[in-house]
């Protein structure tokens, strides 16, 4: 049987979500010390020997899952109108994400707390990371008319809209939060950052 060679790259690109979707699914349940390479091929339905023709360990294959996430958002954010303001965008993009009924929040937060618990994770994390803030901000670059590699904007931009976000989701997670849901604290993040910080008043 000749298979043609698109259909090869995808079958090969399914089998590798469904890897990276089996090891997050049984880290959250398991913990990732409790997981292993031959427990993800069971729960993805291939065998021991395909997985380590994807992935070198569990801990590239769990975050493979959130790379994928985060290519997936960007595609989005790619499809928002061109003309909309940037933050407009991201904004618009970020609710929809905590707010997607088809990914609770709950497992996206486990998952990255499991990202600063396992040092394993942490230095492959590290590498994910440099990878995946490059691409962020070349797409913001890309909305905004800038230079990646020339301007500040793109990158500071990604840092304050990330760092806004990571602590909107880190305090909802925290159970002691007034908001209604994680999309009155994403809201308020881009309130604050449109209006320059300003020091808010003290809590009595």
């Amino acid at each position: 049987m000749i298979i043609e060679p698109g259909l090869r790259d995808r079958k090969k690109a399914a089998t590798r979500a469904a890897l990276g979707d089996a090891a997050a699914r049984l880290a959250r349940r398991l913990g990732i010390d409790c997981v292993t390479a031959d427990a993800i091929a069971s729960e993805a339905g291939v065998s021991t020997r395909t997985f380590h023709n994807y992935f070198s360990s569990k801990e590239e294959a769990v975050l493979s899952h959130f790379e994928a996430s985060v290519h997936e958002w960007l595609a989005m954010l790619a499809a928002r109108p061109a003309d909309e303001d940037i933050l407009d965008s991201l904004e618009n993009l970020v609710v929809q994400i905590v707010t997607d009924p088809t990914r609770p929040l709950e497992e996206t937060t486990r998952l990255m707390g499991f990202m600063d618990a396992s040092p394993a994770l942490v230095h492959k994390a590290a590498e994910m990371h440099v990878r995946i803030s490059r691409l962020v901000s070349e797409a913001l670059a890309k909305r905004t008319g800038t230079d990646v590699d020339r301007d500040i904007y793109p990158t500071v931009l990604h840092m304050v809209v990330g760092g806004a976000c990571k602590a909107a989701l880190e305090i909802w997670a925290g159970g002691k939060s007034d908001a209604s849901g994680p999309e009155e604290l994403i809201h308020d993040a881009f309130r604050q950052i449109r209006a320059g910080l300003p020091a808010p008043s003290p809590r009595k």
